[in-house]
């Protein structure tokens, strides 16, 4: 049995990371500060808060104490939609995205690591965002903690060699979850690709970066973007 912890997965994409992976019959358990439920038998939700070390810590604890070791971390979690003037945000305020979005992740990383035998198959996937290098005016707290994300992964995946453990990042781009007939041809023609991003283009790509036999890709930032970062675009 093979068991995924997705944080994050209540909604989102990280709730159709939740469904993809129980889908390859994987024992999932979706972490969120939002109360949710799923259908699926083997889709477990506890509720966590990222900003709780202790919290996190006796989920990993109780989830490894009744289920056994966990084989596939994927730090989803964040606050994703927290956007706000550089001359009126607070310190209080940018210290809670990057406690949420980065710490977060860290300690989630830790406990993960922790409870690994060494050797064993692991994997680390980390959702960034194409936002780590391409921004716009307002994103500096959002923009900072997925810059964070990618150089954690840089390191992790140095730090862990020879353990079997890989640690990998995704960065999506546009990603439209809640309602994709709404969006214009204009939003799907801007893309290189001819279309806006889907949830399931973010799931087939972690369900890719989690199979054994892709030990060989590691320390990867993975960009699913439709092409928009290779695109130049000044306004006319």
């Amino acid at each position: 049995m093979k068991i995924a912890v997705i944080t994050g997965g209540a909604s989102g994409i990280g709730r159709h990371l939740a469904l993809g992976f129980a889908k390859e019959e994987y024992e999932v358990f979706a972490l969120d500060i939002i109360d949710t439920s799923f259908s699926e038998k083997n889709i477990h939700f506890y509720k966590m808060d990222l900003r709780s070390e202790t919290e996190i810590h006796q989920c990993f604890k109780k989830i490894t104490e009744e289920y056994g070791e966990i084989s596939v971390l994927i730090n989803n979690g964040a606050i994703s939609k927290f956007n706000k003037s550089v001359y009126e945000i607070s310190v209080k305020e940018f210290d809670d995205v990057l406690t949420t979005n980065l710490r977060g992740a860290f300690i989630c990383c830790k406990e993960f690591i922790a409870q690994k035998p060494r050797g064993s198959y692991g994997r680390i996937v980390n959702i960034a965002s194409t936002r780590f290098h391409q921004n716009e005016a307002g994103w500096e707290a959002y923009g900072a903690s997925k810059g964070g994300i990618v150089s954690l992964t840089n390191s992790l995946c140095v730090s862990l060699s020879n353990t079997g453990i890989t640690v990998n990042a995704i960065s999506p781009g546009w990603i439209e979850v809640d309602d994709y007939d709404s969006l214009t041809e204009r939003d799907h023609k801007q893309h290189p690709s001819g279309r806006v991003g889907k949830p399931q283009d973010i799931v087939n790509a972690c369900l890719f970066l989690c199979r054994e036999e892709n030990d060989f890709i590691n320390g990867a930032n993975l960009i699913i973007d439709g092409g928009m970062t290779k695109k130049m675009i000044y306004e006319e």
